[in-house]
């Protein structure tokens, strides 16, 4: 599965069309490569995610064409979520 309909089913990132941009930006690594939004997910993968003041790490359980809102955190395991002290809003 492409890494931007995954970040989108699993509700990770609400439209693929940001997903797509996030990811062509450079702020996403799977197994710990650079990925584009093309790339191909698997059953897993650590996917890194680097938003404006947090990196979320997760682990591919599952992978499916589409998911019900309350099935979507089923499709991952959160390794880890950190936060910069020096962000300021």
């Amino acid at each position: 599965m492409r890494l931007d309909k995954f970040l989108k089913i699993s509700r990770i990132i609400k439209r693929r069309t940001v997903a797509k941009e996030i990811a062509d930006q450079g702020r996403v690594t799977v197994n710990g490569k650079q990925a584009k939004s093309s790339t191909k997910v698997a059953i897993g993968d650590i996917v890194v995610i680097v938003f404006g003041n947090k990196t979320l790490t997760i682990k591919v359980k599952e992978l499916r064409e589409t998911t019900k809102k309350g099935e979507a955190d089923s499709l991952f395991e959160l390794i880890s979520e950190e936060y910069k002290e020096d962000y300021r809003i």
